[in-house]
């Protein structure tokens, strides 16, 4: 396969099952970005939505506040706020920016996705501007004028929101994939206090009856057990197993459901160490992968990019600590995956090269999972499975 600096289509013995055509140039070279002279002719709009109302201020490109709205949640209030806009948009040209593109200003979102640009803008950037004011202050108003300023500041690096088939589907994997965090941190607390209610009724007993005493077999046994103990104890033990045996059941279900919506659209989970659980989050967070231009601008959106910090003659790059948290986590548990005994070879290879060459191994393994990100991206871009060479 033909090589090409920084992205190729063999990084770290992964083989693409098709070509990627679209690899004829830079990656970058599509990339537009807002010239000075653009920004002169643009009115920006940053909205603070919640869930009854929506406070909405617009400035111009030198940040000059021009207007100030709030309007509620329904189709005659956005219309009331398009109305707003028109007064000051004969000349510039509107961009709209929300802190929430997918709960409460959601809504909102599809409306002006029809109409104009919407960029989503994430609320770390406005809360950084916030606090580097002279005397920090917080109301709707100051939030919606803060959306304004990032995107006059940042409007090259925010993502736009899409709208596309490949977009739904991954909102609805990430609902899925949290809705099965929060089952699974619930059974953890859960499983810590059964351990506690199982000592105090059988002692060190329980431990000798099951290998594994949460193992849906020992589970039912727990439910079904009648031990002479305090009634109340047991009464406890038993509520909390049967929330631990539906927890069983809900868990079952929403991966069932991740497998449905993953098989058709994706082949994310055919990479080593992506099953349907870690591929669901990936997919989810990314959303339109048309989104990213490139993975460079993946890698940023996921924190997985180094930073520099720099100064004389010392040149360090250190972990990023920004990003997509949720999408910095699984890629960071896919790397993982590729240097544990059940990994690949090629990854592993990689990683000790990496040490070998003066790295930490947590420096080695920011390397490999920004090759994770290469590799996610590919997939996603070009719909293409890999397979280990």
């Amino acid at each position: 396969m033909v090589s090409r600096k920084g992205h190729d289509s063999r990084i770290l013995g992964f083989q693409f099952m098709h070509a990627c055509p679209s690899f004829g140039g830079p990656l970058l070279a599509n990339r537009k970005y807002m010239t000075t002279q653009q920004k002169q002719s643009c009115l920006f709009i940053g909205i603070d939505v919640h869930k009854d109302t929506h406070t909405a201020v617009g400035i111009s490109p030198y940040g000059e506040k021009m207007f100030e709205i709030t309007v509620g949640n329904y189709k005659e209030d956005f219309e009331k706020l398009e109305e707003k806009v028109k007064e000051h948009s004969s000349v510039l040209s509107p961009f709209f920016g929300l802190e929430d593109v997918r709960g409460y200003g959601e809504r909102l979102a599809v409306y002006l996705y029809e109409k104009y640009p919407v960029y989503h803008v994430p609320s770390i950037l406005v809360d950084r501007l916030r606090q580097n004011a002279t005397h920090p202050e917080k109301s709707d108003s100051l939030d919606a004028l803060g959306v304004a300023k990032v995107m006059i500041q940042s409007i090259d690096t925010l993502l736009p929101y899409t709208i596309s088939e490949e977009s739904e589907k991954a909102k609805q994997l990430k609902e899925i994939s949290i809705d099965r965090e929060d089952l699974v941190l619930e059974r953890t607390r859960l499983k810590n206090q059964v351990h506690t209610l199982l000592y105090r009724i059988y002692n060190t007993e329980y431990e000798q009856k099951f290998k594994d005493p949460f193992a849906l077999k020992a589970l039912k046994h727990w439910r079904n057990a009648k031990p002479k103990c305090d009634p109340f104890l047991l009464k406890t033990m038993k509520r909390k197993v049967r929330r631990l045996l539906d927890i069983h059941a809900e868990v079952a279900d929403l991966e069932k459901d991740m497998g449905v919506l993953l098989k058709d659209n994706y082949t994310i989970q055919t990479a080593s160490g992506c099953g349907i659980v870690l591929a669901s989050t990936i997919v989810g967070e990314i959303g339109d992968i048309n989104k990213f231009k490139s993975p460079a601008s993946l890698a940023k959106y996921a924190g997985c990019s180094p930073r520099e910090r720099s100064s004389g003659k010392k040149i360090r790059h250190v972990k990023s600590r920004s990003g997509n948290r949720r999408l910095n986590c699984a890629f960071h548990r896919m790397a993982l995956s590729q240097i544990s005994r059940s990994g690949n070879d090629k990854a592993r290879t990689y990683f000790k090269r990496k040490v070998s060459e003066g790295k930490s191994k947590s420096q080695a393994l920011v390397c490999l999972r920004r090759q994770m990100v290469n590799i996610v991206w590919m997939m996603l871009k070009h719909k293409t499975m890999y397979r280990t060479t």
